[in-house]
């Protein structure tokens, strides 16, 4: 092993809380084409039980720090070109653990446009610079007659041009970026104010008109919410060192990088210049970083969210292969309805004109009864868009309406996010050439209260809209966190591999869109797969894509019984030896937790199987194919209650999470608008972490503790307490912080409205920061 790759080991074993030795395992097999879930489920003994949050943080250290060593390499290459290397720089450059403090040791050596240093150099200035240093009780005015030429006709001009070159200089210096950056980090304010005249067209911004706290512990959704404001130009964004004595101690800082024993000329002439460097330079440095560095922290935050909002949807309770009719409410071009059967098959579509302006009430009723009795319908999903209460009362006097022989179905109100972006998609016309893009909205809906995972995998993951401030975020990242977990979630559940969709299987370990197509194709020319094995027949499906593949796919009522389990193909020996101990025949043993019960996994342990992979099998054959997901309910909205007018305070209404983000839950209680529960709201404790009580899917029970109709927006409790009073550390985080003077977020620094001495020159820094002519 290179010292590279050691050191890469050990780093990332410290962020994950495992062993190198676990680290280099992993890495192995994600460098052989091993995928995260294979990994994470059928190598724990090579990876000592890794679970797939660590290993998933691991994958993404690993790209993290491999481009880190190549840009490493790449700037020792350029700095040794130039001739420049030393011994201390290259120690530096080898010990930073950091893309910012590489390219910090960089800056000095970094191909640049002409700069008034340059200019100040060429002019022969920098010896008077140095002349400065090296006598301090001199007079710098008097140093600087030696220097007058006809490039430089005045004093003024060469003590500005000695001036430049320090103060390049010091931007330049990694050592005193760092100390800056740190003291930024810990005490930095970031501050927004209200643009004149944006107060009317910005009012959706009007928290943040005259805003600051800390730039360390501002929440996501605040910076979020701060920068989407700067970036429309409602306010101005500042990061700057607190008032009271932060800017004197940056200031400081940069006096002792240059060494000010004294009250000597020199050395006063030098102070203007260290209060000139942060004006013009510094300031611009640490705000640009600071702001660059809270984006990345922000959108990271978003993101995750977005995420786990993503799996907790996926993972949503499926009502179960049953015949159900989706009903895509809508007024004016009526409720488009389609059936499927238990296993998704499109079975009739109709369109109904219930409401205004058609009113063909008693035509829409009879429609509805035939096609619920033509088709036993068991479920009912009615989209939760316009007219969805309307349309559920509806249903409910259809089903009143149904005769005693017919079976009463469940009527449920579904989300239909992303529904119209997979109607109008490539995939919907393909799989519904000749059906109208509205009605394929209605199959979605239908489809998705079967199975949500099964249907959502359809649609781009942006679209289905559980995040925060997602269209404010990096897209590619957000759309690489939401493809892993989209495929985390599609193989911890596993697909039927005689019944999934080609988006579906697409998303298994080791396949993708070219392999899952291909298994259709083949299982539409040669019918069901009778075993995992047959799947070697799919061209261009080898065998590391099958080991990849195979565990996650089932196979039910075929000739191998475990191909209906999770357990490997690979494994299937060290299953057989566990059906021959308990002396009875494997379908008999399947399911059945009391034949199993006298067995020990470490009687089973050999050299190929580990204990971890045979407790796993001996899990797998108790409850074989077994659904991680949670039972399926639903909740009850409260009848009369469809729009935000008819909500009082007080109300006690039952509702279901629609998304988690991190200042608090939003609940669909029926009235076609989302209510927030608060985080100071979700329980009768303080509550860190939002997720930590609910997840998009649930069904709970919430008060109305507030209504504003002109804004849409709904207030609501789910304290036992009666959620009122805020508890003495919620009321302290909601305390008004003062603002400060503030800047357009594309602007350079300008003027920070902070009190502070450091001698007259400071004094003058504090009336506004320079700029760079």
């Amino acid at each position: 092993m290179t010292a590279v790759a050691d050191r890469i080991a050990r780093t990332i074993a410290t962020d994950i809380g495992a062993r190198p030795e676990q680290v280099n395992a992993t890495v192995a097999m994600l460098d052989g084409g091993d995928t995260v879930p294979f990994v994470a489920r059928y190598r724990k003994e090579a990876t000592g039980g890794l679970d797939d949050t660590q290993l998933r943080r691991l994958a993404e250290r690993l790209e993290y720090l491999r481009d880190l060593e190549k840009r490493r390499a790449s700037i020792l290459g350029e700095i040794t070109s130039q001739g420049k290397l030393n011994d201390t720089l290259a120690r530096s450059i080898a010990t930073a653990d950091t893309k910012a403090v590489l390219e910090d040791l960089y800056l000095p050596f970094k191909p640049k446009r002409r700069t008034k240093a340059m200019i100040a150099r060429e002019n022969g200035l920098e010896p008077l610079l140095r002349g400065i240093f090296a006598s301090r009780a001199a007079d710098p005015a008097v140093l600087a007659r030696a220097y007058l030429s006809e490039a430089i006709p005045t004093q003024k001009d060469a003590l500005s041009g000695a001036r430049d070159i320090l103060v390049e200089e010091l931007g330049e210096n990694a050592a005193l970026l760092g100390r800056i950056r740190d003291i930024m980090q810990r005490e930095a304010l970031i501050t927004a104010r209200v643009m004149k005249g944006k107060e009317d067209i910005g009012a959706k911004f009007s928290d943040y008109f005259a805003h600051s706290e800390k730039w360390a512990t501002i929440p996501s959704h605040r910076a979020l919410a701060i920068l989407r404001a700067a970036k429309e130009e409602i306010v101005t964004l500042d990061i700057a060192p607190e008032p009271e004595t932060g800017l004197e101690r940056v200031i400081a800082i940069v006096a002792a990088e240059i060494g000010i024993p004294g009250q000597t000329k020199g050395d006063l002439w030098l102070k203007e210049v260290a209060v000139w460097a942060w004006k013009v330079k510094l300031s611009t440095t640490m705000f640009m970083d600071l702001l660059t560095d809270l984006r990345r922290r922000a959108h990271a935050a978003a993101i995750d969210v977005f995420a786990r909002n993503l799996r907790d949807l996926l993972l949503a309770a499926p009502a179960g292969p049953r015949a159900t009719l989706g009903l895509d409410p809508g007024i004016r071009t009526g409720c488009k309805i389609a059936v499927v059967d238990e296993t998704g098959k499109l079975l009739d579509t109709s369109t109904i004109y219930p409401f205004q302006p058609h009113n063909d009430l008693r035509g829409a009723e009879e429609t509805l009864i035939k096609m619920i009795r033509d088709h036993d319908v068991a479920l009912i999903a009615i989209g939760n868009g316009t007219a969805s209460r309307e349309s559920e009362r509806l249903v409910a006097d259809v089903i009143k309406r149904l005769p005693t022989d017919t079976i009463r179905p469940t009527s449920v109100i579904v989300s239909e996010a992303g529904a119209s972006v997979y109607s109008a998609s490539e995939l919907a016309s393909l799989e519904f050439p000749d059906i109208d893009v509205s009605i394929r909205g209605a199959v979605s809906i239908a489809r998705r209260l079967q199975d949500p995972l099964a249907e959502l995998v359809k649609i781009e993951p942006q679209a289905i809209g559980v995040g925060q401030y997602q269209h404010d975020v990096d897209q590619s990242r957000l759309a690489q966190s939401l493809a892993v977990v989209v495929e985390d979630a599609v193989n911890a559940v596993g697909v039927d591999l005689n019944m999934a969709s080609a988006p579906l299987l697409s998303h298994i370990a080791g396949l993708g869109p070219t392999l899952a197509q291909s298994i259709v194709a083949h299982r539409d020319i040669n019918g069901p797969f009778a075993t995992r094995k047959a799947l070697l027949k799919v061209a261009g499906l080898g065998p590391k894509a099958f080991e990849q593949c195979a565990g996650f796919l089932r196979i039910t009522g075929g000739t191998e019984p475990l191909d209906a389990s999770s357990v490997h193909p690979e494994a299937y020996g060290v299953a057989r030896k566990i059906v021959q101990a308990c002396g009875r025949d494997i379908r008999a043993i399947m399911g059945d937790t009391s034949a199993l019960a006298g067995l020990r996994a470490e009687q089973f342990v050999d050299d190929s199987f580990g204990l971890p992979t045979v407790r796993d099998i001996l899990t797998e054959l108790e409850k074989p194919g077994r659904d991680p997901r949670p039972t399926f309910k639903t909740a009850t909205f409260a009848d009369g209650i469809n729009s935000i007018t008819d909500l009082k305070s007080g109300m006690s209404l039952e509702g279901t999470v629609t998304n988690v983000a991190a200042f608090g839950a939003f609940v669909d209680i029926g009235v076609h608008q989302d209510g927030l529960v608060h985080v100071s709201q979700l329980a009768d404790r303080f509550v860190k972490d939002p997720h930590d009580i609910v997840k998009a899917g649930d069904v709970v029970r919430v008060r109305v503790t507030e209504i504003d109709v002109p804004r849409k927006r709904i207030a609501l409790s789910m304290r036992k307490d009666g959620g009122d009073a805020p508890s003495p550390r919620e009321r302290d985080s909601k305390k008004p912080q003062p603002a400060r003077a503030t800047k357009p977020v594309n602007a350079r620094p300008t003027k920070p409205e902070s009190q502070g001495t450091f001698g007259s020159a400071l004094a003058d820094a504090l009336k506004g920061r320079g700029k760079e002519s």
